[in-house]
């Protein structure tokens, strides 16, 4: 297969079929644009098998989204989009970047939660954007922002169910040839805060950003849970 697109920890091949296309998950995790990486075993397919289980959540409540199945474990068979440059960041409760540069504090609920833009570029280390610099760019951020809300209600469901708080996510958006808007990209804790109710531990890749513990370990607890309640 020919190799269309190599990320920090998945690639992305052609298949037969030209509408479709092989997103292969590795076993790496990387921290502050692929400054600081690891190799854990097995991150790949549970990364792999959680936005699987959740990109059909969200169809299975009315969201289009790129994923068709999963031929192995650590690959995902997609509907080929063209990739909105624009990554989407909803926050329910302060944490990361928001509380570095701003005077909320780490732990703040925010209500009602806030929809963040930034430009997927990691040589210019994806600036926050405002909504009229998205325009600028000629793309409508008022379809995403809808899209990323509704995604937010829908896994705060389910993730309360489970006793975890949804921190904040991170979603990207693509169109296809019809120029139809479908979520992309992966659904896991990578791109996710996970924060248990209770005790407030984490599930998710700050862990690996603060040294905190076993990420692959932690994925897996949210994998076994999702399996449950999705």
């Amino acid at each position: 297969m020919k190799e269309i697109l190599a990320g920090k920890v998945k690639t992305v091949f052609e298949t037969g079929d030209a509408s479709k296309v092989l997103i292969e998950f590795h076993d790496k995790v990387t921290a502050w644009n692929g400054k600081h990486v690891e190799y854990p075993k097995d991150k790949g397919a549970t990364c792999c098998l959680i936005s699987a289980l959740l990109f059909e959540k969200m169809e299975k409540n009315g969201i289009r989204t790129h994923y068709i199945d999963c031929p192995s474990l650590n690959t995902m068979l997609c509907k080929k989009l063209t990739i909105v440059p624009v990554e989407v960041i909803v926050r329910n409760i302060a944490a990361g970047s928001i509380v570095k540069t701003t005077t909320i504090n780490e732990g703040t609920f925010i209500q009602p939660p806030i929809v963040e833009y930034f430009l997927k570029d990691d040589a210019k280390d994806d600036p926050l954007l405002t909504h009229d610099r998205v325009r600028l760019m000629g793309i409508d951020p008022e379809p995403m922002k809808s899209q990323a809300l509704e995604i937010n209600f829908q896994l705060q469901q389910l993730f309360t169910l489970m006793g975890i708080d949804l921190v904040d996510f991170k979603v990207e958006f693509g169109y296809d040839v019809h120029g139809d808007l479908y979520l992309a990209d992966e659904m896991s804790p990578d791109n996710m805060r996970l924060w248990k109710k209770d005790t407030k531990e984490r599930f998710d890749k700050d862990l690996f950003r603060k040294d905190e513990g076993d990420i692959v370990e932690a994925y897996k607890y949210i994998l076994q849970h999702l399996r449950q309640f999705a």
